[in-house]
């Protein structure tokens, strides 16, 4: 179990950084330093919203409306971050202290 929850941190962590990649090239798109016209900037880009797109759209579907500003990649870092130093040691513990007992 505690194998599980290891894997599952770093699917998390990787997740982390998919998402503050995509926010740092939309900051690059939206200010014209890269352009989508490049083949590859647009296939990293289409692939990063393919990946991500399904974790933001039930979020986006409860926060409200906030314009042009897109707070879900914030809520799912959030997320994330609760998932990985809260819940998931949590478990950790409750695992060990089980396993702990039943020897």
């Amino acid at each position: 179990m505690i194998v599980l929850l290891q894997i599952v941190q770093v699917l998390l962590n990787v997740l982390w950084w998919i998402i503050i990649i995509q926010a740092i090239l939309s900051w690059l798109i939206a200010f014209n330093v890269i352009n989508t016209q490049n083949d590859f900037v647009r296939s990293i880009w289409q692939g990063l919203q393919v990946m991500t797109e399904p974790i933001y759209r039930p979020i986006r579907r409860i926060l409200p409306d906030f314009g042009a500003l897109d707070v879900s990649p914030i809520v799912v870092l959030l997320l994330i971050y609760i998932l990985q130093s809260v819940l998931i040691p949590a478990m950790m513990r409750s695992v060990a202290m089980s396993g702990a007992g039943m020897m």
